[in-house]
């Protein structure tokens, strides 16, 4: 044992579960935890200009390294401003440590007004957390340390959070840090894998339904083993393309509104047994559809509440979908199949909206397959709501699992930018591309600074088109008849407010540009915003894709 305070404590118990960066922002309650980073050279502290984006940092951090993400914020307004970031990681199934302060112990629930109380911080966390807990002495700092990476490595990956009254903090105490785990993949019940097989291989028209979970299993492998041999289509959920490359043949995405080719729910009408994998049918990429009689649902999740959710299947499989794939592949090597898919019409399908789009948009698309063509196959892309995002989700093929990021339901405005931050923390070596509306981008504009203090070298583009363009649509060419108020925006010069916190500003207003002021960015060494404004934003901003 070792004596140190229970600030230190956190730190080393951190280290100890491997962590080696956090994103934090500094107040009184947590300042014994950073007094304890002084000590800790092998951890990266990111200080950043608000807790949202401390949070969202976490988030893009984990997603790319695949392994916990960790933000550290003051209790009440630190972890209510943390709140639409975890809500976030909640919808995108990313796993986040939020350690938050909190006030005195013997002060809890005094009700006596102490800097940054709330009542019941943990019953506000309870929704935006898949597990939560409040340290009850300062002892037990290690172990509910080491508790939260069991519930994050364990089950479905989704944020927690973790209390710890100040005072405990400041407590000198004997501590022995404990050692971190791994935790065993799941198996998955033999006699369900054998009965999905035998209703798989006797499948006419099988189709599969992939969303996240694929990716955060790595099943990716096991994914491109199984389709070819059922010759079936591979519908990706929004935050699961990329599972499959984009240019593979049985490639496909799931009809939602907006996105992809009516065709594929032409597909999705036709199957007979549909194999959903990861995925919780969530009801922006169902509302169009529902199940018929004639279908068969075989649900594999690792979380047992999600299959039967949406629909009753005939089989589910709870556990990791890699375990689980890895088994049907093998359960399915004795089978003959029955598949009747025309091969030919998938490969019509799988081509025919993008011949559409180029034949009536061959500016807009052209200057995206560019792109793809010019970036590595990992480069990253985070795309925010943006009518910038709509169009890449259109040209821009995604070929390596979790290279494509997004708010997924939660839609939250504003995440793109402080997400890839933490992305491109966690990835410097890759490219890192944030693709941004000027509404959004304008939430998180204080931390152009974190990102040239720490040396993020993100890629930031800029949709400038001077309003919150999706509801603005909503009040031109939706429900209000063209009635406007409160969507336009007055900009500041974001290329001369770039430059005043040392991020290099560049300007591009012919969309055949953007390319090369991309790719320069992504070699500049340094933080960089592009700012799309002009005749290349008119053409990106005249369609909703």
């Amino acid at each position: 044992m070792v004596q140190m305070t229970g600030g230190h404590a956190v730190v080393q118990q951190l280290i100890a579960e491997g962590v080696d960066t956090v994103f934090a922002v500094p107040g009184m309650q947590v300042m014994h935890i950073y007094d304890g980073f002084l000590e800790a050279p092998g951890i990266n502290l990111v200080t950043c200009r608000h807790e949202q984006t401390a949070v969202f940092a976490a988030d893009g951090y984990a997603r790319t390294r695949g392994v916990p993400g960790v933000a550290l914020v003051v209790p009440g307004p630190g972890a209510y401003n943390a709140g639409a970031a975890m809500a976030t990681a909640m919808a995108g199934n990313s796993p986040v440590l939020l350690l938050s302060g909190q006030i005195a112990s013997h002060e809890l629930y005094g009700g006596r007004g102490s800097l940054h109380e709330i009542n019941d911080q943990l019953e506000f966390m309870a929704p935006v957390t898949k597990w939560r807990q409040r340290t009850g002495s300062a002892a037990e700092i290690p172990g509910l340390i080491h508790e939260a990476f069991k519930q994050l490595k364990t089950g479905r990956p989704q944020p927690v959070e973790v209390e710890i009254p100040h005072d405990f903090l400041g407590e000198t105490h004997d501590f022995d840090s404990i050692e971190r785990e791994e935790y065993p993949r799941p198996g998955v019940p033999a006699d369900h894998v054998s009965s999905a097989a035998d209703i798989l291989a006797g499948a006419e028209r099988p189709l599969l339904w992939v969303g996240d979970g694929v990716i955060r299993a790595s099943a990716s492998a096991e994914l491109e083993q199984l389709a070819p041999a059922l010759g079936a289509p591979v519908l990706h959920s929004r935050d699961a393309q990329g599972a499959l490359p984009d240019t593979h043949p049985l490639a496909f995405e799931v009809p939602s509104p907006g996105y992809g080719d009516p065709a594929t729910e032409e597909l999705l009408t036709a199957s007979d047994v549909i194999l959903v994998v990861g995925s919780r049918f969530a009801k922006s990429e169902t509302e169009r559809w529902d199940i018929s009689p004639n279908q068969k649902i075989i649900h594999i999740d690792i979380d047992p509440t999600i299959p039967g959710e949406s629909y009753n299947p005939a089989v589910s499989i709870i556990g990791d979908a890699r375990v689980a794939l890895t088994a049907l592949n093998t359960a399915l090597e004795d089978h003959a199949f029955n598949s009747d898919w025309d091969p030919e019409l998938l490969a019509e399908v799988h081509v025919r909206r993008r011949e559409l789009l180029r034949a009536r948009f061959p500016e807009q698309i052209a200057m995206f397959e560019e792109l793809r063509m010019r970036l590595p196959d990992d480069a990253v892309m985070v795309g925010g709501v943006t009518v910038g995002t709509r169009w890449m989700r259109s040209a821009f093929d995604i070929m390596q699992p979790g290279t494509l990021t997004s708010a997924s339901y939660m839609t939250t405005l504003g995440y793109a930018f402080p997400l890839a931050l933490g992305a491109k923390a966690g990835s410097p070596d890759r490219p890192v591309i944030a693709l941004c509306g000027d509404g959004g981008f304008s939430y998180a504009i204080g931390d152009l600074a974190t990102a040239v203090q720490h040396h993020i070298n993100l890629v930031t583009v800029l949709f400038n088109n001077g309003k919150y363009g999706a509801s603005q649509n909503d009040q031109v060419n939706g429900r209000f008849g063209g009635r406007v108020i409160g969507t336009d925006l007055v900009n500041p010069d974001f290329v001369a407010l770039a430059e005043s916190f040392g991020v290099v500003g560049v300007r591009v207003t012919k969309l055949d540009q953007l390319p090369d002021a991309i790719m320069e960015a992504t070699s500049a060494g340094q933080p960089v915003l592009i700012d799309v404004v002009g005749d290349a934003m008119r053409a990106l901003d005249q369609v909703d894709v």
